[in-house]
């Protein structure tokens, strides 16, 4: 895209990134799309609204379109099953609730905080 003059834009991701760290980035989006989100069934051509000062990022299509589309949605297949990842992909929380363990929540003696940073 930078061949073709294209200088900023907003990305939005699920994952972390590295590189390319200019302009307006949303990154840990959540529920990631490999586990059902929204982001899974985005389209070319949909509309999202990101309001940053609410802290707001909306798929604009109607509720009964999502609906379908989620409904229609299949969870990729999982690939070399089993071991560390498996233990990541089954018990490792979305990055709004801490990407910790489920199975640590409670266990600490006190509160973690979940705010943005």
């Amino acid at each position: 895209m930078l061949a073709q003059g294209v200088t900023d834009m907003v990305r939005i991701s699920d994952a972390r990134m590295s590189g390319t760290a200019y302009g307006t980035v949303v990154l840990h989006v959540a529920p990631e799309a490999a586990a059902g989100g929204p982001l899974a069934v985005v389209q070319e051509g949909d509309w999202i609204e990101l309001d940053c000062a609410s802290g707001r990022l909306h798929l604009d299509i109607p509720e009964a379109e999502l609906a379908a589309r989620l409904a229609q949605w299949q969870a990729p297949p999982q690939l070399l099953l089993g071991g560390y990842r498996q233990l990541y992909i089954d018990k490792v929380m979305q990055a709004d609730q801490g990407c910790d363990f489920d199975f640590l929540v409670g266990c600490r003696g006190s509160e973690v905080p979940r705010h943005s940073h």
